[in-house]
C-alpha cells in the first residue's frame, strides 16, 4: 500500500484551485502554499491513488515517484492548461513541462521530427502527442503515464464527452453557469496568499464576465493604431463600467517583429498563432504590477463560441479542429520531403470515430477541446505567461465549469448570429446588455497586414528564401505564394507567418 512517506514530487506546475476543502478531506494543516499543495499531491495519491486529479480543480502537470514500488507517475490536468512533455533517455523517464529543457538535456539526442512539420503546415500548431523533437512526445490532457524503469504506460483518465440535458431550459442552464462561476471564483477570492489579482480583459464577453464576477482589481489589453484591429476602446468602456483600473499596451510593429524570436524560444515549439506574440508583449507589460492574472480561455470549446462551431459539413468529412490553415495538396506542393503516410486527419480520426452519433456542436467541440486548445491557446498562455514570470489563472477552464456545458443542448447555444448564448445569459447577470451579447471579435493582429509592411518585407523574405528554408520548401512555391500575398490575397498571411515562425525556430534551435 502506498503512503504519503513513500512519495516525492518530482515536478509540480500549476495551482490547486479547491485547496482548502482538499486540505480538510485530507487533514492537511495549515501550510505555506508550496507546502500544502505538495502535500496534497502526497496525500491525496496514498488516498485515491491514480484517480487523484478526480479531485482536483485548477491547472496541474506533475510527476510522483513512489520509492516503495520503484514508479514515476506523471499526470496532466483534464483540459490541458499546463504543459508537461516526457522522453526516455540512457533507460531513465525524463518529463518537464519546458520542451526547452528536455532537448538541451545531454542525454537526448535532438532531431527535427519532420512528420511534425508536415502536420504544423496543416494546422498552423504542434498537433497530438507528437512533437517537433523525434522521440520527445506531449502527455495528452486528461492522462496520466506509469514508468516503472523498463516501460512507460499511458492511460486516458478524462474525455470530454457532452451529455445534453433538455429537462432545464436555457434560462435555466444560465442559473447553473453562474452559480458554479460563483463557486470557481469564490475559491479564488478565498486565496489570501495571493491578495493582489489583475486580468487580462479584450472587447468580448468572456473576460468581461470574468472581470465582472472576480476579484481582479485591474484590467489589462493590448491595442494598435490600425483601425479594425484595437478592442482597446470597448475594453476601457467595460472597465469603467465595473469600476476597475485600466491599462493598455499600445504594440508597433517593430516590436512586434522584435518579439517572435524570444517567443518561439520560449515556447519551445513553433507556433502560427499570431496572438501569442501579442500576448507575450501584455503579459510583459503587465508582469510590471501584478504577479497574478486572470484570462478567460476556455469558453469558446466549452460552449461553442467559433463561427466554425455553426457550419455545416459535409457527411463525408472529418472536422479538422478549427484551425487548418493549408489543405494537404498546398502542403505537399510546398514541402521538399512531402510524406504521403502523414495525414491531416491522423490526429483527429481516433477521436472523431468515438464521437460518431452525436449532435455535430458536440462532435466539434470534442475535437476542438481535445488538440486545438491545449495544442495551441494553452500552449500559448501557459509558456508566455510563465516566461514572463505571470502565474496566469484560468478559471472559465475549470472542470466545474466544463460539466454544466456539457449538459447544455446544442440548440440552445445558437440564435441567429450569436453563438455561446447560455454563457452570455450568464454574463449578462452581471454585464450591460451590450457587452453580453457583443458579436465575437476574436483576438485579432495586424500582422496580417504587417507582413506586406515595407519596412518588414525584407527581414522576412530573408527567412522565407534563405539557405535554411531551402532544406525544407519548394522556393518557387513559396515565392509564388509570398507574391500572391503581397498582391492583395490576404488570407495567404496565416501560411507565410506560420512559415516565417518555424523558420525562426528552427534556426534557434538547430
Amino acid at each position: 500500500m502506498t503512503t504519503a512517506d513513500s512519495l516525492q514530487v518530482r515536478y509540480f506546475s500549476g495551482y490547486i484551485r479547491n485547496y482548502r476543502r482538499l486540505c480538510d478531506a485530507l487533514h492537511i494543516t495549515p501550510l505555506s502554499r508550496e507546502q500544502r499543495e505538495e502535500e496534497i499531491l502526497k496525500q491525496g495519491f496514498a488516498k485515491w491513488g491514480t484517480s487523484l486529479p478526480e479531485h482536483l480543480y485548477g491547472a496541474f502537470a506533475f510527476a510522483l515517484f513512489d520509492s516503495d514500488a520503484q514508479r514515476l507517475y506523471v499526470f496532466r490536468d483534464q483540459v490541458g492548461q499546463k504543459q508537461m512533455f516526457y522522453t526516455v533517455a540512457q533507460g531513465e523517464l525524463l518529463c518537464s513541462g519546458d520542451i526547452n529543457a528536455l532537448a538541451a538535456d545531454p542525454r537526448v539526442e535532438k532531431k527535427l521530427n519532420m512528420r511534425m512539420l508536415q502536420q504544423y503546415l496543416f494546422y498552423g500548431y504542434p498537433i497530438g502527442e507528437e512533437t517537433f523533437y523525434e522521440n520527445i512526445f506531449k502527455l495528452r490532457p486528461g492522462h496520466y503515464l506509469e514508468w516503472d524503469g523498463e516501460g512507460v504506460k499511458l492511460t486516458r483518465y478524462f474525455k470530454p464527452e457532452f451529455a445534453p440535458d433538455r429537462t432545464k431550459t436555457a434560462d435555466e442552464w444560465a442559473k447553473e453557469v453562474e452559480a458554479v462561476v460563483e463557486e470557481i471564483l469564490g475559491e479564488e477570492r478565498a486565496d489570501s496568499a495571493l491578495p493582489y489579482k489583475e486580468s487580462f480583459l479584450s472587447g468580448g464577453v468572456d473576460s468581461s464576465y470574468l472581470l465582472a464576477a472576480g476579484d481582479a482589481q485591474a484590467a489589462n489589453t493590448v491595442g494598435y493604431e490600425e483601425s479594425g484591429f484595437d478592442e482597446s476602446a470597448l475594453a476601457r468602456e467595460t472597465a469603467e463600467y465595473l469600476g476597475k483600473g485600466f491599462n493598455v499596451k499600445m504594440i508597433s510593429p517593430g516590436e512586434y517583429f522584435a518579439r517572435i524570436p524570444e517567443v518561439m524560444d520560449k515556447m519551445g515549439q513553433p507556433l502560427g498563432d499570431a496572438s501569442a506574440v501579442a500576448f507575450s508583449l501584455g503579459c510583459a507589460a503587465v508582469e510590471k504590477h501584478a504577479k497574478v492574472v486572470y484570462s478567460g480561455e476556455g469558453i469558446d470549446e466549452f460552449f461553442g463560441g467559433y463561427n466554425a462551431h455553426k457550419r455545416e459539413l459535409p457527411s463525408d468529412w472529418t472536422y479538422l479542429t478549427c484551425s487548418h490553415i493549408m489543405s494537404e495538396e498546398v502542403v505537399k506542393s510546398l514541402m521538399k520531403d512531402f510524406d504521403p503516410a502523414v495525414k491531416a486527419v491522423d490526429p483527429v480520426a481516433p477521436l472523431w470515430a468515438e464521437v460518431q452519433g452525436q449532435h455535430p456542436l458536440s462532435q466539434k467541440l470534442t475535437i476542438d477541446i481535445s488538440l486545438w486548445l491545449e495544442g495551441d491557446i494553452y500552449l500559448n498562455t501557459d509558456r508566455t505567461s510563465t516566461a514572463c514570470g505571470i502565474e496566469l489563472h484560468t478559471p472559465f477552464s475549470d472542470l466545474r465549469l466544463f460539466n454544466v456545458a456539457r449538459q447544455i443542448p446544442p440548440e440552445y447555444q445558437f440564435e441567429g448570429e450569436q453563438n455561446k448564448m447560455v454563457f452570455r445569459k450568464a454574463a449578462s447577470s452581471k454585464l450591460p446588455y451590450e457587452a453580453a451579447f457583443r458579436k465575437k471579435v476574436g483576438f485579432p493582429v495586424p500582422v496580417r497586414k504587417w507582413l506586406s509592411d515595407e519596412r518588414f518585407r525584407k527581414q522576412i523574405a530573408d527567412k522565407l528564401f534563405g539557405g535554411r528554408s531551402q532544406k525544407f520548401f519548394n522556393q518557387d512555391v513559396l515565392k509564388d505564394m509570398w507574391q500572391r500575398y503581397l498582391d492583395g490575397e490576404a488570407l495567404l498571411w496565416n501560411r507565410i507567418y506560420a512559415i516565417y515562425a518555424f523558420l525562426l525556430w528552427e534556426e534557434m534551435k538547430f
